[in-house]
């Protein structure tokens, strides 16, 4: 069979690109070896927010939790697959792989097309830890499906699916520690923010091993050493919350000759093409091969995959756009939320970036007062010269929606007089922003 484009995987970043290219005209054929909608939707973004809102309710129930869960995530799946139905767009359950440059085969058959999407997303990765294949240890997947949540749980690692999931465990009851090897949580975000939320996290009762490497997993929990010593401790549960891996593993990504590693595809971050081993007899055949989303590890995000995607999607037709794939937000959904954008001071130190950081607090705001969120701290941080935005990074009651704004904002290359200058309602925490900004 031929078509115009093929996309391997179903996730956000895939039937995102099938949808947009049908709606251009492209004919599309697109392969799904497990459920519709990928990672984002089955196992990651969905279900844990759908736990997060149970657990925030005021007498959170684990079962109606699971219950609500399972319902919106069938939802939302035929809605993909509804999707992927609609006219030009052809969905093929089964395990796609490479035979050649243009050559996909599935099922016992091939399916020919110019331009491939690999789209195939990433899995928990699992460290070498003797022990590991204890049956209390899970991944995020595993723990996302317990019938009961367990009276205590250790996580390992404090990035954005451990400090998530302590968040929604602690609030069904469980006890919760968390043991990370580096010196804060979240090491990609502010990190005066982040060191905030653990503080917050340990006030609510959440137990924190900073500096700590975890050693061997035995019958009753884990043995680690923090400070040239070791402890053990006893727990019910252990979740692997170490990062994530692409998903390359049977693509026969050999046979069209494409470069790969452990951190994923090797991409040009520009157009998703994807980079070729050496002496590639194809490069200038006209076959384009993208790899978009975590697969090729350039941001581990379910909206860059999607952005990424509708950028692919465009090369192949020769369509220009202004999508700033440079401009990522991101925000951890935990209690209360974090969430940034641009740059850090950090990063503008180590960049010899001359910048100016002004910071706002909830404390100060009275939707916050009012609603009870005043524990929350909102950082700009503006360029020195041309005083346009680099970055804002806040803690805090709907910090992603604050932070989606300045994300407008940055795309726009706006200043920091432009932002003083919008008017903002009254009363939203959305003044916290407008009320920062006025320090510059």
């Amino acid at each position: 069979m031929t078509t115009d484009l093929i996309i391997i995987g179903s996730g956000p970043g895939g039937y995102r690109a099938a949808e947009y290219a049908a709606k251009n005209g492209l004919q599309v054929v697109i392969f799904e070896g497990a459920h519709a909608g990928g990672t984002c939707l089955n196992c990651g973004c969905i279900p844990t927010k759908t736990l997060l809102h149970e657990a925030s309710l005021p007498h959170p129930d684990y079962n109606r939790a699971s219950t609500h869960k399972e319902t919106v995530v069938s939802q939302l799946r035929a809605g993909v697959e509804q999707l992927m139905a609609q006219p030009h767009i052809t969905l093929i359950q089964g395990w796609a792989a490479f035979k050649d440059s243009h050559t996909i085969t599935c099922n016992g058959t091939d399916y020919e097309a110019p331009n491939i999407i690999i789209a195939t997303g990433s899995s928990p990765k699992q460290p070498p830890i003797s022990g590991i294949d204890h049956p209390r240890v899970l991944n995020s997947t595993q723990l996302l499906s317990v019938p009961a949540p367990p009276a205590t749980l250790l996580i390992i690692g404090a990035g954005v699916i451990g400090m998530e999931f302590a968040s929604i465990f602690h609030r069904f009851g469980t006890r919760v520690t968390i043991v990370e090897y580096l010196k804060e949580c979240l090491p990609a975000t502010d990190s005066d923010l982040a060191k905030r939320l653990r503080k917050n996290m340990e006030k609510q009762g959440i137990t924190f091993h900073m500096q700590a490497a975890v050693k061997s997993i035995d019958e009753t929990g884990i043995v680690f050493e923090q400070k040239g010593k070791e402890q053990h401790l006893d727990v019910d549960a252990i979740l692997i919350a170490t990062g994530r891996q692409p998903n390359t593993a049977g693509l026969n990504l050999e046979a069209a000759d494409i470069l790969y590693d452990r951190q994923g595809i090797h991409t040009d971050p520009e157009t998703m093409l994807v980079r070729h081993t050496e002496g590639h007899s194809t490069r200038n055949t006209g076959v384009g091969i993208y790899a978009i989303g975590d697969v090729n590890g350039q941001s581990l995000l379910a909206h860059a995959a999607t952005m990424q995607g509708i950028r692919a999607v465009n090369h192949i037709l020769g369509r220009p756009d202004n999508i700033h794939l440079d401009i990522m937000p991101a925000a951890v959904f935990t209690t209360p939320e974090i969430a940034g954008v641009g740059l850090t001071e950090d990063q503008c130190r180590q960049q010899g970036i001359a910048c100016t950081s002004k910071k706002g607090f909830y404390r100060a705001n009275g939707k916050a007062l009012a609603s009870d969120s005043t524990e929350g701290l909102l950082k700009l941080i503006v360029a020195d010269d041309g005083r346009q935005i680099l970055g804002a990074h806040c803690m805090g009651a709907h910090a992603a929606d604050i932070i989606q704004e300045v994300t407008a904002l940055m795309n726009l290359h706006a200043t920091i007089d432009q932002l003083k200058d919008i008017v903002h309602i009254h009363p939203t925490l959305g003044e916290i922003l407008l009320d920062t900004a006025q320090q510059f």
